[in-house]
């Protein structure tokens, strides 16, 4: 791997922010922990099947390898959106994890969020999104991170456009990441990146984020494909107190 300019760690600053794996693997390494935001839908979807008592492992798509993977770790298997059925009700939609009944254990493919989350090693992992991002901030400062000593960074998932592996800055994973700049700044953790505080300004000058959410392409694509109410708990704000951190492959309540 090509060793990482010193310009692209985003240092001295206490909070840094950048955008997929790429970004993780250039401010990871050295920071005290990554906080992964993947709004729409793989964060979102940790905070309630973890609310729920469920532990989730991350895995990083629903290849071949993905139910030997949940068989191996004694883990029920969540399916696409559309192959929901009454033996396997999990799947990456919010809104069907919050409907099926509890698995102790789930293993919770996606391409973005749960595979940036599986590449991080050597770091605590903290989920975050729309519902969670106040406690998430709260949390890390109390465990002294920050600061430029102990730096935090805050990594939007961003999606792939379709059948090409490239990278779509998607505006929801902008948004969640700037409600957690802006959360850790509240705290008092600091000081914020350039990329960092231009996010939670941003975040702080929405007044609607529901219809803005809604209204991105992130957000229509999944009201065309009939899953609206996916959008709809992704945009229930700060109306969560976990603090999914990943701990021994899977993600479980820290602030509990």
């Amino acid at each position: 791997m090509q060793e990482i300019a010193e310009w692209a760690r985003q240092r001295p600053w206490g909070v840094g922010l950048e955008w997929g794996s790429a970004g993780a693997m250039a401010l990871g390494p050295g920071s005290a922990c990554v906080v992964v935001v993947d709004v729409l839908s793989f964060t979102t979807s940790v905070s309630v099947a973890v609310e729920a008592g469920t532990r989730v492992l991350p895995y990083p798509w629903r290849d071949g390898g993905a139910a030997e993977f949940a068989a191996r770790r004694d883990a029920a298997l969540a399916v696409g959106r559309r192959d929901v059925s009454e033996r396997q009700p999990w799947s990456l939609s919010p809104a069907a994890l919050r409907a099926a009944p509890v698995a102790a254990r789930l293993v919770l493919p996606s391409p973005n969020g749960s595979a940036i989350a599986a590449a991080v090693g050597g770091v605590p992992v903290v989920a975050a999104c729309l519902r969670n991002a106040s406690a998430v901030g709260r949390w890390i400062v109390e465990q002294g991170w920050g600061t430029a000593q102990r730096p935090v960074a805050v990594i939007a998932a961003g999606e792939h456009w379709p059948g090409r592996d490239v990278l779509r800055p998607a505006v929801e994973d902008w948004l969640g990441a700037g409600a957690v700049a802006a959360a850790l700044a509240r705290e008092g953790a600091g000081p914020l990146s350039p990329e960092a505080g231009a996010a939670a300004t941003t975040w702080e000058g929405i007044t609607d984020v529901a219809a803005l959410i809604r209204g991105c392409a992130s957000g229509r694509e999944l009201a065309d494909g009939g899953f609206a109410q996916d959008v709809g708990v992704a945009t229930e704000l700060d109306v969560s107190s976990v603090v999914p951190v990943l701990t021994e492959g899977a993600f479980a309540d820290a602030a509990g």
